[in-house]
């Protein structure tokens, strides 16, 4: 199983990006996006159920990320607006076969699959 994560690039500061996540060969039941910026451990910015579509949010991206699916498509994506310097980070796209309830969305240990990172640079 692979989680191919693009998107990322280099945007000024209140610019937008959207990454993209693409599983191969299945469908999971929960996605997830984590970072990790350079110094710090890796932490959670948005997930989504795939039954659903329900989403959840770390508070310092609310209301400035979306989190979505495409299941023609088979992709999950996160757009991402109003970044900031602070946004600076490798992107990362995580999977799970199970479908979480809502307050595993954002750990770490209930993902199993991780994709190879997209790095997003935010230029202030």
């Amino acid at each position: 199983v692979q989680l191919q994560a693009s998107g990322g690039g280099l945007v000024q500061a209140g610019g937008s990006l959207r990454l993209s996540c693409a599983p191969s060969g299945r469908t999971f039941g929960t996605y997830g996006w984590f970072r990790q910026a350079p110094g710090k451990e890796r932490e959670f910015v948005a997930a989504i159920r795939w039954s659903d579509g329900h989403p959840k949010y770390a508070d310092s991206v609310k209301g400035r990320f979306v989190i979505s699916r495409d299941k023609a498509q088979n992709t999950v994506a996160l757009q991402m607006s109003s970044l900031k310097a602070e946004d600076t980070a490798v992107y990362y796209c995580a999977a799970d076969s199970r479908s979480w309830i809502i307050g595993a969305l954002s750990r770490q240990n209930s993902y199993d699959y991780w994709g190879q990172g997209t790095q997003v640079t935010v230029s202030s």
